[in-house]
């Protein structure tokens, strides 16, 4: 498991030291860098899927197009050049990336694996010194992040079809969730991982996607059919028994927005890492709180969670959990971002107890509705 997140000159970041648990949870205000945490896990991720041999960062790909060197490297602090480093049970890896203006990927100028610098290397095997040894740990942590699914806040909305992918090639739903339903199609009969298995339905990868989004829709069904003479598979649709399956675009934009993440959990194998963008997108608040609680469960049957969110109620899904039992306090980590400021830190981590209590609450951190409150009741929004 990730267990820190360290970032040098990256985007609005001059430093950032960021525990993470199973379940990280990213939260604060517009433009604060909660996505940049995302991305730079991203950046790492789609160089080592798309290109295991090269000693350049893809700044552009499947998962993040951030642009050119200026775009990505801290404009106040920064120069040409940038820092990573991540430390999980066994490993600490760091890598230091530069480049010129106009370059769209960046060179690998330094790696450190568990203390063992290489400068300006000729030749790097996802990202590492190729001379490891096939048991070496570091190549565990490649692995995960090689395999990670990222599922950002731009999700595909409803399609009359969707595209049905090879799945040797294809095998994760996409940032987009745009391989959501072929991922679902061709696992339609593997097992889920027993801690998140519903009863009520066989433990088989479409009937529990179905038994999931039945506790956010209640009566969901859904029915999947291959176009014939064609590679392509349709989704149908109902929230209850008593109507027909119908087209995506006539059963609300919740169920299309929530189905990928739904999917990509449900897909996913133990120590998987699962990045989420705004989960709570197109949910009423009590599907929201559903959804919190779902991320939880996903993080307590062996899954690292990072989500970023701006819903109070997605917190509180996972307060809820967390007062159950069904997971420890100290796996959930938080942290609350703020705009660069040398009044105040830019990153505070209120810490939660097992009773799902909040040991603190910073101005601006899920507050609007009791500042809210205090305006209309009269007093003002500090309640004076």
């Amino acid at each position: 498991m990730l267990t820190r997140l360290d970032l040098r000159f990256f985007k609005c970041f001059e430093r950032l030291r960021l525990p993470l648990a199973p379940l990280t949870l990213l939260t604060g205000l517009n433009a604060s860098g909660k996505s940049s945490v995302l991305q730079a896990l991203v950046l790492l991720h789609q160089t080592m899927r798309d290109h295991e041999w090269t000693t350049r960062l893809a700044l552009n790909g499947a998962g993040a197009r951030l642009g050119a060197m200026p775009d990505v490297v801290d404009e106040v602090f920064g120069r040409s050049s940038f820092e990573i480093e991540l430390v999980d049970d066994e490993n600490t890896c760091g890598w230091t990336f530069e480049g010129d203006r106009r370059d769209m990927s960046m060179a690998v100028r330094r790696v450190l694996v568990n203390g063992q610098t290489t400068e300006a290397p000729q030749s790097l095997h996802y990202l590492l010194p190729p001379n490891l040894q096939p048991e070496a740990p570091a190549l565990s942590l490649a692995g995960r992040l090689r395999g990670l699914t990222y599922v950002t806040a731009e999700r595909v909305g409803p399609q009359e079809a969707y595209a049905l992918e090879d799945p040797h090639d294809v095998n994760v739903v996409g940032p987009r969730g745009e391989h959501a339903v072929s991922v679902l199609h061709w696992g339609r009969d593997e097992p889920v991982l027993d801690d998140l298995a519903l009863p009520g339905a066989p433990a088989s990868r479409l009937r529990q996607v179905e038994q999931r989004m039945r506790t956010l829709f209640p009566g969901c069904t859904l029915e999947l059919q291959q176009a014939p003479r064609a590679n392509a598979v349709t989704l149908g649709l109902r929230t209850s028994d008593d109507t027909g399956f119908h087209l995506p675009a006539h059963t609300g934009f919740g169920l299309t927005q929530c189905l990928p993440i739904v999917i990509a959990a449900l897909s996913a194998s133990e120590g998987d890492i699962l990045l989420v963008e705004n989960p709570e997108s197109h949910l009423h608040p009590a599907g929201q709180a559903v959804m919190g609680q779902f991320l939880a469960d996903v993080a307590r049957a062996g899954m690292q969670v990072l989500v970023e969110t701006h819903s109070d109620h997605v917190l509180s899904g996972v307060r809820r959990v967390v007062k159950t039992g069904r997971l420890a306090a100290d796996r959930v980590a938080i942290h609350y971002f703020r705009h660069r400021s040398v009044a105040q830190p830019q990153v505070v981590s209120p810490a939660m107890d097992d009773s799902g209590n909040i040991d603190a609450w910073p101005d601006g951190f899920f507050d609007q509705f009791d500042k809210d409150a205090n305006y209309f009741a009269g007093w003002g929004e500090d309640g004076d």
